[in-house]
């Protein structure tokens, strides 16, 4: 078997792997970014395309060349909520905005940018196994051109997406990675690109709209008459036909009378908090591998980014500082979970939450909640606040569904306290047993409040 010595090796050319490893090869490393995808497919991920923008993305990248050759609509200013009785609820985004982008054409100028990095980028090339040692994982085999080869260096970064085959292969017995992952934990969702003949006239909207598997299919304008359209389902749930479904909702639009499919895909992403712990020796999680999405919308391009982007600095001082254990890799976990971990760990009460409620309830809810307590739920800050003005409003406009509504209210106050409980991530290993019963205790009484089933 042939084999090839690298200082960091990244398995998967998405978001994070790409960011981890641009990153780490600005830092002067020898990095090799293993594909399994052709060169023509990279970057062609499911994906419903929808970000806040790509200035907030790590400048380890061009980012004004990759906003301007993969934003194709940068004019979204508002969401359309469309419940199944028919009505349909705009909130504005405010002073925010968002933007919609071609997913491929994004994906292939983040691979150019590991190339111009310096990095060795194999595409036809997939992971077979993991090379550990005592414990510390020291490399990949992958098979590449028919050839099956061993890929070494004393850091490996997955990126390998949902239900990585890493983490199978990889012995975390003795090591902090999370490995209470289930199933139930992951969204199962399918997408097309559809072509219509006449502008929609939500071009600078996101439409949404609830099914009955806690999930949502989505109408997001990449331009006016180009549309990535799709759904998903919690797979807490019955299995939904996916592609009936959405056929089904696409003959009740005019829109999309006659309207040309473009590109479709399918895929799985994870719907709960980020893991607990995302290092081991000589190995680092980072994006989908380890849950860095947004529990409540499945949108992972942002804490892939950032996520993929630590991960490369990590991961570059260890093999610098020649010490790869958990104790110096640990500065990642502490990153991610006093950051964007917390917010998603607090949404995450909001699935669980749903669990415990018919769908009707919770579209009877979301037709009452302000429009700034939705938004800030969705994609914000995973709490939400509002004024006595619009508590009164409220009041009036949910009689009869004061019940799952104070149950709504309850989810959020205990978000705060779950958030403060993340604040207190610690900075060593050594804590973490001690981090981790205090998290659990508080999800004991959560699920106790809410009348919902264990997630975790």
């Amino acid at each position: 078997m042939s084999g090839q010595q690298f200082d960091v090796i990244v398995v998967g050319g998405g978001t994070a792997g790409a960011f981890a490893a641009t990153t780490a090869a600005r830092e002067g490393l020898d990095v090799a970014l293993l594909e399994r995808k052709p060169e023509d497919e990279g970057g062609h991920i499911a994906c419903g395309d929808a970000i806040k923008g790509a200035s907030t993305f790590p400048d380890v990248i061009d980012r004004e060349h990759l906003r301007a050759e993969s934003v194709t609509n940068d004019a979204v200013r508002r969401a359309l909520f469309e419940l199944p009785d028919g009505e349909r609820i705009e909130y504005s985004f405010g002073d925010q905005s968002g933007a919609i982008l071609d997913r491929k054409r994004y994906g292939e100028v983040l691979l150019e940018e590991a190339d111009r990095a310096g990095v060795t980028i194999h595409y036809d090339t997939v992971v077979q196994d993991v090379i550990q040692r005592d414990g510390v994982v020291e490399g990949v085999v992958a098979a590449r051109n028919d050839t099956q080869r061993r890929y070494e260096a004393p850091m490996t970064v997955d990126a390998a997406g949902a239900l990585s085959i890493l983490q199978d292969r990889a012995d975390f017995s003795e090591a902090t990675f999370e490995t209470n992952v289930d199933h139930t934990h992951f969204c199962s969702a399918y997408r097309e690109v559809l072509q219509v003949d006449e502008p929609v006239e939500y071009d600078d909207a996101l439409v949404f709209k609830p099914t009955e598997q806690l999930g949502y299919l989505w109408y997001f304008p990449r331009t006016g008459t180009e549309i990535n359209v799709g759904l998903g389902f919690q797979m807490t749930e019955e299995p939904m036909q996916l592609v009936a479904t959405l056929r089904q909702d696409l003959r009740t639009r005019p829109e999309f009378a006659g309207a040309t499919v473009e590109d479709k895909l399918g895929a799985a992403l994870p719907t709960r908090r980020p893991y607990d712990s995302a290092v081991a020796p000589g190995y680092l999680a980072a994006g989908d591998a380890a849950a860095h999405v947004n529990p409540t919308t499945g949108g992972g391009i942002p804490g892939a980014a950032t996520a993929g982007h630590w991960a490369g600095e990590v991961a570059a001082d260890a093999v610098v500082e020649e010490t790869t254990d958990e104790e110096t890799l640990w500065k990642y976990n502490h990153r991610i979970q006093t950051d964007f971990g917390k917010r998603f760990a607090a949404m995450d009460l909001y699935n669980v939450f749903g669990t415990a409620h018919s769908i009707d309830e919770l579209t009877d809810v979301i037709a009452s909640l302000p429009a700034q307590q939705l938004i800030d739920v969705l994609g914000k800050e995973g709490t939400a606040s509002m004024g006595l003005l619009g508590k009164l409003e409220l009041a009036v406009s949910t009689i009869g569904h004061w019940g799952t509504l104070y149950d709504a209210y309850r989810v959020n106050a205990m978000a705060d306290e779950l958030k403060s409980i993340y604040d207190q991530f610690p900075t060593t290993p050594s804590e973490f047993e001690h981090w981790r019963r205090e998290r659990d205790e508080f999800m004991d009484r959560f699920y106790d409040r809410v009348g919902a089933e264990p997630k975790y």
